[in-house]
C-alpha cells in the first residue's frame, strides 16, 4: 500500500512537525487534572503529521506512562503487528490517546479528565488533519459514537460534520482477552485497509463516499 499521507500536503510535514512538537511539549508540561500528580510521562502521540489515518485509543498503560509513547506494551506491539499484516505501516499514521495520562490502575478516565484533555485531540485532528479516524475501544467511540455499544458499532464507518470518516474498532487489549473480538478486531482491521483505498479514491474524484461504500462488506470477510 502507497503512504498514507494526505494527497497534496507532503510538502507541508515540516510545518506540521514543528506545530505538533509544540504541542507535544504542552502536553508533556500539562497541570490541568489530576492525572498528571501521578504520572512518569505524559503521552501525547506519535506518527507522521500528515497521516491519512489517525488512531484514537483510550489512555496510556504502564509500558506507555513509563516510556512516554503510546501503544508500546502488549496491546500496542499486537496493533503494529495487525498493520503490518494488512500493509499498513504503523510510521505512516499518527496514534494518540483521549486522555494522555495514565489513570491509576488503568481505571477509566473521569468526566473531568476526559474534559481536561478534549482540547489536545482536537488541536491534533486539526493539524493533522486525516482523512480517516479510528477509535480504538469503547471509550473513544462515545467521543464520535455517543449512543451506540461498541459490540454492535465496531467496524461500522460514518462521515462526521467536517467530512471525515470516524470507524469503531475494539481496543486491541479487549481483542487480546476475548477470542471472538480479536477475529472481529482483525477483521474491521482488514476492512480498514479498504476503506483506505476507498478514501483516497474517492479523494481523487472529488467525491464523497455514500454510507452504503463505507461499510460495503465485499471483500470485507478476508483477514489480513
Amino acid at each position: 500500500m502507497d503512504a498514507l499521507t494526505s494527497p497534496g500536503e507532503t510538502s507541508k510535514e515540516d510545518g506540521r512537525l514543528q506545530a505538533l512538537r509544540c504541542l507535544e511539549e504542552e502536553v508533556v508540561r500539562c497541570q490541568r487534572c489530576r492525572l498528571a500528580q501521578g504520572r512518569t510521562h505524559a503521552v501525547p502521540g506519535e506518527g507522521n503529521p500528515n497521516a491519512m489515518v489517525l488512531f484514537v485509543g483510550e489512555a496510556p498503560g504502564a509500558e506507555e506512562d513509563r516510556l512516554g509513547r503510546p501503544f508500546v506494551g502488549r496491546s500496542g506491539q499486537y496493533l503494529t503487528e495487525v498493520l503490518a499484516r494488512c500493509g499498513v505501516a504503523r510510521s505512516d499514521v499518527y496514534i494518540t490517546n483521549i486522555v494522555k495520562c495514565r489513570p491509576p490502575g488503568n481505571r477509566d478516565p473521569l468526566p473531568d479528565e476526559l474534559a481536561a484533555c478534549e482540547d489536545y485531540l482536537l488541536r491534533q485532528i486539526e493539524m493533522i488533519r486525516p482523512r480517516i479516524i479510528v477509535t480504538l475501544g469503547r471509550l473513544s467511540m462515545r467521543r464520535w459514537f455517543p449512543e451506540g455499544s461498541i459490540t454492535r458499532l465496531h467496524g461500522r464507518a460514518r462521515v462526521v460534520e467536517d467530512g471525515r470518516v470516524v470507524v469503531a474498532m475494539f481496543h486491541p487489549a479487549a481483542a487480546l482477552r476475548n477470542p471472538s473480538w480479536r477475529v472481529a478486531f482483525e477483521r474491521d482491521m482488514a476492512r480498514l485497509s479498504m476503506l483506505i483505498e476507498r478514501v483516497r479514491e474517492a479523494a481523487r474524484r472529488g467525491e464523497a463516499l455514500s454510507p452504503e461504500a463505507l461499510n460495503s462488506d465485499e471483500p470485507g470477510d478476508r483477514k489480513c
